[in-house]
């Protein structure tokens, strides 16, 4: 009896089912242990970010960040309030100080609570931002980079142009073009997303110049070119779509550098203007008592350590996951 040497619909070499290259890649990147739990963390602060926002915003706010308590200034975490000094309209919702007060004994589970949602907000919207600057420029240089421009007899290509505004935007100090930039701005969450946004599209715009220098010799591309797609449609239709995906992940690495950064700003008196409350200047607001309330100090910078440290492991997991050749290795 001969055995049939044709495989099965829906098997692999080796007679288990095939698998689409998404479907290994997360396969990857489930056995990353590191990764899954950065993940993890990730999803957790989404969560408190939305629950944060639901808590603390509205005209009566179920956990006010915002609310002055004097008597109760300075409180240790898990404390409770001075009820006959407080009274009991302002007494705090939830019945104790779950992470203490601060030198105005506003409540900083409350204020944690808001600035979480701020970071998630900076963050997300700035590395927007950027990416969306990132694939244009980018996409740009890499299908028009050999039109040269009509200045004379200066042989100047698109692509020199931009690789040298790259090039330039990078020389700069980018914290410190950031802190200068803000300086002169009105103080607003906006105005520090957008900043942040406009100085950090460089790397995008590099990557997705160098995927569609790639992918512009492969063969669907020139296909595409026999039978006279418009280089817009090139763009749109096939060069961006299949280098945007490397992307998307090194943007998650982004996010917490956004968030970073706005804490940094913060911090320093550049960032989001009180009374709205970030993780920066909390932890901004808690130096001055680091001995005498040291929780001032430990519970947003825990915070800003534990997340940017897991978009960090998420986003390398990503990275080496849907990287063939790191996933080989």
């Amino acid at each position: 009896m001969r055995a049939s040497a044709a495989a099965t619909p829906g098997t692999g070499d080796g007679g288990g089912p095939s698998r689409s290259p998404v479907g290994l890649a997360w396969q990857a990147f489930g056995r990353n242990r590191a990764a899954v739990a950065g993940m993890a963390t990730v999803l957790a602060f989404f969560a408190v970010a939305l629950v944060g926002l639901a808590l603390t915003k509205g005209a009566q706010p179920v956990l006010d960040p915002r609310e002055v308590r004097l008597p109760d200034r300075l409180k240790p975490p898990l404390a409770q309030p001075n009820r006959e000094a407080v009274g009991a309209a302002h007494l705090p919702r939830l019945g104790r100080y779950l992470l203490g007060t601060d030198e105005l004994g506003r409540d900083v589970f409350a204020r944690m609570l808001e600035g979480g949602f701020v970071s998630l907000s900076v963050g997300f919207v700035a590395v927007g931002i950027a990416v969306g600057l990132g694939i244009v420029i980018g996409g740009i240089a890499g299908h028009y980079g050999r039109t040269r421009l009509g200045l004379g007899r200066v042989g100047l290509t698109v692509d020199t142009l931009i690789t040298g505004l790259i090039d330039v935007m990078l020389s700069f100090p980018t914290f410190f073009l950031i802190l200068t930039v803000v300086a002169v701005l009105k103080p607003s969450i906006w105005n520090i997303m957008i900043v942040i946004g406009l100085t950090s599209w460089e790397g995008t715009a590099r990557f997705v110049r160098a995927e569609i220098l790639s992918l512009r010799e492969r063969d669907f591309v020139q296909a595409a070119q026999m039978v006279g797609a418009s280089g817009r449609r090139l763009i749109l239709r096939h060069l961006v779509p299949n280098a945007v995906g490397p992307v998307l992940v090194s943007a998650t690495l982004g996010v917490a550098g956004a968030i970073l950064t706005e804490s940094s700003l913060s911090f320093l008196g550049f960032g989001v203007p009180p009374p709205n409350a970030t993780w920066g200047n909390i932890l901004a607001d808690g130096k001055r008592f680091i001995f005498d309330a040291p929780w001032l100090t430990l519970i947003p910078g825990t915070a800003i350590l534990v997340v940017v440290l897991a978009f960090n492991l998420c986003g390398e997991g990503l990275r080496e996951a849907f990287n063939p050749k790191l996933r080989e290795g």
